[in-house]
């Protein structure tokens, strides 16, 4: 059985930005963001990438036409062979009209719910309606897909389907927490023996989204909602922990079966005023380090608190033993270790995939009737395109006026050639095999850096990534050495950078440009099964350095999208401060440098 997952609108841009006043990144990130597309066949996901990889815009919410054509020429599948086409929004007519009674029943002046109708209805007819959906399709592929084969996935189901597929299956209670789906924000529940039960008495609407919340403060705090949430959550880490919380005091009500209401004004001007006297702040405070510190803490802490309320909801229905967290909400890393830390669970997952791009994969897998896969199958997030030796020697041949390489003779050599220059103080773009699937770099689109340089942060945030200083790097370590650098908890594991760790006192000074300013750590481990490539640089390494980790940051600059392609890692490298590139089997150094 063949099966295509596709996540994103042709018209979004133009409808968000032309009936909601939208503009730049933000016309992509209210509705099918991250689109991306994802292959499925005979129960195996053999083919996955986001548009923005391929486009090169990054976040589009674009129709993913160029995500299709890859994930199919890459399976030697066309459309007519296709089974079924899974799409991961399900606006039916009985959404519609929950959004109609949403509209007719809020505290909007008359003329205000006249608009918001109208814009609604020109949204749903010219978008989200299943007709739109259809027809959107067969425009931008020119197949003409019989009906049949195309099925609409809740939102939250595709999300959730992502995580259970990637984590193994097995039982597991699950939460999902993002901005917004059809019209939830947050769902919880269990899947038990292959059926998903979700409680809905602890369903939370999306007009009490936490992931808007956390959104609205991170545009107060002069940042790009649902782009820059990290961000915010690293700079949280500058200040000590609130004493008290007056968003969890007049803005959060938290319910006793797991729910709870947001209470903030969707008018941009409202919630900033309203920002402005909860944190005593005004236009020229928003400027200053050390009041967007505490209003970040404010907003992590309420993150933290509204998430850990789910939870203890969520333990005391379910009794199962492990959690599936996903959805945008499940990116919060520093969240994520305290909600595993805190609670019975004595295990949770996180996918790669777990914010939106995702759910191309949560819909397929839905679609394919798989809830479980096999135990001893291969969970890789190296999913997308990868380029053979004639593709990597053209590009250097159309650059070759700008730069120079070597070619190694083998795995071991460049492993051990790259090392070496990894062990001085050089900015080393790492480019090997598939692109990744997701928001993170994990070893094969990366920056790796030597972390025992104290000053090796600010290095390539202020000369390659052209970014804020306070933003923190994440170690990448072999698995086997994990416990020893970092107190991990209850986790033996983190291939995705979906938890941060401790790092171990005796190791601080050691590496301190993998350390946060809190002594912790966005850690990814590796193993040989999972990257052997990767597994074998950080060997080499740490036997000619005696420094256990690499840092890993994802290889491009602020505002692009991850490098996917040769030709895109050349530019990167070019228009930076990286010192070399790596591709494949080749060293390659700037002409004159």
């Amino acid at each position: 059985m063949i099966v295509l997952g596709y996540n994103g609108f042709s018209r979004g841009a133009e409808l968000f930005g032309r009936l909601y006043g939208a503009t730049g990144v933000g016309r992509n990130l209210l509705v099918g963001h991250d689109a991306a597309a994802a292959l499925v066949i005979d129960g195996e996901v053999v083919a996955a990438v986001e548009e923005e990889r391929l486009s090169r815009v990054k976040k589009t919410s674009d129709f993913p036409v160029h995500a299709i054509t890859w994930c199919l020429n890459s399976a030697g599948v066309d459309l007519d062979q296709v089974d079924v086409f899974a799409f991961p929004w399900r606006f039916s007519t009985t959404v519609a009209e929950e959004m109609i009674s949403g509209i007719c029943d809020s505290d909007l002046p008359v003329a205000a719910k006249f608009d918001a109708l109208r814009s609604t209805g020109e949204l749903y007819t010219g978008m989200l309606s299943p007709d739109a959906v259809y027809h959107d399709f067969v425009e931008r592929t020119g197949h003409e897909l019989d009906p049949n084969k195309l099925t609409l996935v809740p939102h939250h189901l595709a999300h959730l389907m992502c995580g259970a597929y990637l984590a193994g299956g097995g039982d597991a209670a699950f939460l999902v927490s993002d901005g917004r789906a059809e019209t939830l924000s947050s769902v919880m529940g269990e899947l038990r023996n292959g059926v998903v039960r979700q409680f809905d008495e602890s369903a939370v609407p999306m007009t009490s989204s936490l992931g808007v919340a956390f959104g609205r403060i991170t545009r107060y705090l002069g940042f790009v909602p649902n782009n820059d949430e990290y961000k915010v959550m690293g700079l949280a880490a500058y200040g000590p922990p609130p004493r008290h919380n007056p968003l969890l005091e007049r803005v959060v009500r938290l319910h006793e079966n797991g729910s709870y209401t947001i209470s903030i004004p969707r008018d941009i001007s409202a919630y900033y005023a309203l920002f402005d006297e909860l944190f005593g702040g005004d236009s020229e405070k928003r400027e200053q380090f050390d009041f967007r510190v505490k209003v970040a803490g404010l907003a992590q802490h309420m993150v933290e608190a509204v998430t850990a309320h789910q939870v203890r909801a969520l333990t005391a229905a379910s009794g199962l033993d492990t959690l599936l967290f996903e959805g945008g909400l499940a990116l919060n890393c520093v969240a994520n270790t305290k909600m595993l830390e805190r609670s019975p669970f004595t295990g949770m997952e996180v996918s790669f995939g777990a914010s939106d791009p995702g759910v191309a994969i949560g819909a397929a897998v839905y679609a394919a009737g798989l809830r479980n896969r096999p135990a001893d199958a291969v969970t890789t997030p190296y999913l997308g395109p990868s380029y053979d030796e004639r593709q990597v020697q053209d590009a250097l041949a159309e650059y070759a006026d700008r730069v120079e390489w070597q070619e190694e003779p083998d795995a071991a050599s460049i492993a051990d050639r790259t090392a070496e220059l990894l062990a001085g103080k050089n900015v080393v773009g790492w480019f090997q095999g598939r692109t990744e699937f997701g928001p993170r770099a994990l070893g094969n689109r990366s920056i790796l850096a030597n972390p025992a340089f104290p000053d090796i942060k600010d290095i390539i945030n202020l000369r390659v990534k052209h970014r804020e200083p306070f933003r923190p790097f994440a170690p990448v370590i072999l698995e086997s050495e994990a416990p020893r650098v970092f107190s991990m908890g209850k986790k033996t594991s983190s291939p995705y950078m979906t938890f941060v760790f401790p790092v171990r006192k005796e190791y601080q000074e050691r590496i301190p440009g993998a350390c946060h300013v809190d002594g912790t750590a966005r850690a990814q481990t590796v193993n040989e099964r999972q990257n052997p490539a990767l597994a074998r640089l950080l060997r080499a390494f740490t036997a000619r350095t005696d420094v256990p980790c690499l840092l890993n940051t994802s290889f491009n600059v602020a505002g692009e999208p991850i490098v996917c392609s040769p030709r895109d890692a050349l530019e990167c490298f070019l228009a930076t401060e990286i010192d070399y590139l790596v591709i494949d089997r080749f060293v390659i150094t700037k002409k004159g440098s």
